[in-house]
């Protein structure tokens, strides 16, 4: 296996979206109820500059496994070397140690932008997420108790942060 990250194109559009819907129904993941279309995510892509907030293609060897994005964490000038991470994988490729090869490119690729601080929004309730952040030195900078409605079922988000 031989993971690369490659720079998002409007042509990996539908991909991102059906990776991302995968998450959908677990309500475990995202805070989205109902699945989203390309035309609904495709401002969100054009808000997306590789230069200061890329979307990455995850790619083993040619086959795309998933994606990450860069965005902007809050819409304030002195927030502007903060940023949000997202991370989505195919869910067929669960439990193969993906995650962890992503988090190591990641790191490097975090680099090269004007980022000090990362943060990571996770339900409490995805343990997987929340223990790969934690191993990548991620740690809790804040606690939203209830704050989501997941189809009935309330859960907490997680605020987690690195500073590079």
């Amino acid at each position: 296996m031989s993971l690369t990250l490659t720079i998002a194109t409007q042509s990996d559009l539908p991909t991102i979206v059906n990776i991302y819907n995968q998450s959908i129904p677990s309500h475990a993941v995202t805070a989205d109820l109902a699945p989203v279309t390309v035309d609904d995510r495709q401002p969100w892509f054009e808000a997306h500059q590789s230069d200061s907030y890329p979307i990455w293609m995850v790619k083993d060897d040619d086959t795309i496994i998933g994606w990450v994005s860069l965005s902007p964490f809050y819409g304030r000038g002195g927030y502007a070397h903060t940023t949000e991470i997202s991370i989505y994988l195919d869910q067929q490729t669960t439990g193969h140690g993906y995650g962890s090869q992503v988090m190591s490119l990641l790191a490097r690729q975090i680099a090269n932008f004007h980022f000090t601080s990362v943060v990571a929004y996770i339900f409490d309730s995805n343990a997987a997420s929340l223990h790969l952040f934690h191993k990548f030195g991620y740690e809790e900078w804040g606690h939203l108790p209830k704050i989501a409605n997941m189809a009935g079922t309330p859960r907490d988000l997680i605020i987690l942060g690195r500073h590079y």
